[in-house]
């Protein structure tokens, strides 16, 4: 829990994606949301470390913590189409550690679900940028309309 708030606390000051490192750090986050719209439980894994470890707070309650695997199950067997999108998201890359933090809005089959905070630690391996930890809230009141506008589906 305590890297969980050194990250929080470090994430909070970054400045938007804008060196490779950091571009790559985005890719990584948003292979993993293409990978929960697509349910695809491998493309999932291939975004994590084999230890990730998945926190969410959910209105305020924090949830049982979800390995690699069972998010990755969690994911494929979702009934729902799901999309997750962030914005103006803030990263820190400082050698072979970065942060990701950003709002977030997600639907399911296309209509608003909740929204909250992302906060992902990445650590990079010899097979590039890999999520360590994730953490998010889920909030269904207090929302802010996102900048994106309305999800449009392809």
């Amino acid at each position: 829990m305590r890297l969980a708030t050194l990250f929080l606390a470090a994430a909070c000051c970054a400045a938007a994606a804008d060196t490779a490192d950091e571009k790559q750090v985005a890719a990584v986050v948003q292979k993993l949301f293409d990978a929960m719209t697509a349910k695809d439980a491998d493309a999932v894994r291939r975004t994590m470390n084999a230890d990730a470890q998945i926190l969410l707070v959910q209105n305020g309650r924090l949830l049982p913590v979800m390995t690699r695997e069972d998010f990755a199950q969690r994911v494929a067997q979702a009934k729902s189409r799901i999309v997750e999108r962030t914005w103006e998201p803030k990263i820190e890359v400082r050698g072979r550690i970065a942060m990701f933090w950003a709002e977030y809005d997600l639907h399911a089959d296309g209509k608003f679900n909740h929204c909250g905070i992302d906060a992902f630690l990445l650590l990079k391996t010899d097979d590039g940028w890999k999520i360590a930890n994730g953490e998010s809230t889920a909030e269904t009141e207090g929302c802010k309309a996102s900048p994106l506008g309305p999800l449009r589906e392809k």
